[in-house]
């Protein structure tokens, strides 16, 4: 005699379903829980690695590394180091960036650094809006012979921006590229790195015009969305214990009704 649908759907599953579909739960289980483990792992280390920063950020300014360090230094050692240093601006290689800060949209400004010791640093001086790209129009902030600066040691950035690349030829930069903007200046012995550097100590007051270009705008920001990840990880092996419960459950009724 054929069974009512709801007589078919109460067929207690067999054994090898069971343990087919105990296994797929076990491994689901432990694949989300290992990820949320692992996303608070990275929450630490995240949590760390801005305690670090601003230590640097904070700190007095040392002196910049010396060219025997350079190959070994990376983001997660270096960056954000407070330095300083000292020689002489190239303003005539100077390179725009562009740049989109507190202030509008604009370029930054990348000037090479010559050191008494022969190398060149670039530094970005600062932001400039639109009008103020043309060095003419800005010239009463270009400082001559020896300067010395602090700001922020700030790590290559190579390629570009969000889907734009650099064009070195078309001199249209996204991001700031140490090693194609020497290229494209024709600058030698330069530094891996480039230095962010600091505001000046008194601003213009209220209602004065602005010096450009305007230094001190370094955004220090650390996406932290690990606990988020971690949650939702750990939610997703609870649904799968729940799951699991409910078939268990769901078999239990079977072979009951099946006993009847």
């Amino acid at each position: 005699m054929t069974g009512t649908p709801s007589d078919i759907s109460r067929e207690p599953r067999s054994t090898p379903a069971l343990a087919l579909l105990a296994f797929a739960g076990v491994l689901l289980f432990a694949l989300f829980a290992a990820l949320g483990v692992w996303q608070i792992e990275r929450r630490a280390g995240k949590l760390a690695l801005i305690e670090r920063v601003e230590t640097r950020v904070h700190a007095a300014p040392v002196d910049l590394p010396s060219p025997a360090l350079w190959t070994r230094m990376d983001a997660a050692s270096d960056e954000y180091r407070h330095v300083r240093l000292a020689g002489t601006f190239l303003h005539d290689r100077e390179t725009l960036v562009q740049a989109s800060t507190v202030l509008g949209p604009g370029h930054w400004v990348l000037t090479p650094l010559r050191t008494p010791q022969g190398h060149v640093v670039l530094v970005n001086r600062g932001f400039v809006p639109a009008d103020r790209r043309e060095r003419a129009s800005r010239a009463d902030n270009e400082p001559a012979g020896d300067v010395q600066l602090t700001g922020l040691l700030r790590i290559s950035e190579p390629g570009g921006g969000f889907l734009r690349s650099n064009d070195p030829a078309g001199n249209r930069w996204f991001s700031r590229d140490v090693q194609a903007i020497a290229a494209a200046r024709g600058l030698s012995g330069v530094a891996p790195f480039f230095v962010d550097e600091d505001a000046p100590a008194e601003r213009a007051g209220p209602g004065a015009e602005p010096r450009w270009p305007a230094a001190g705008l370094t955004v220090i920001a650390f996406r932290n969305n690990h606990m988020v990840y971690a949650l939702t990880w750990f939610t997703l092996a609870l649904g799968v214990v729940m799951a699991a419960w409910w078939v268990v459950r769901t078999a239990r009724q079977s072979r009951d009704a099946a006993h009847d």
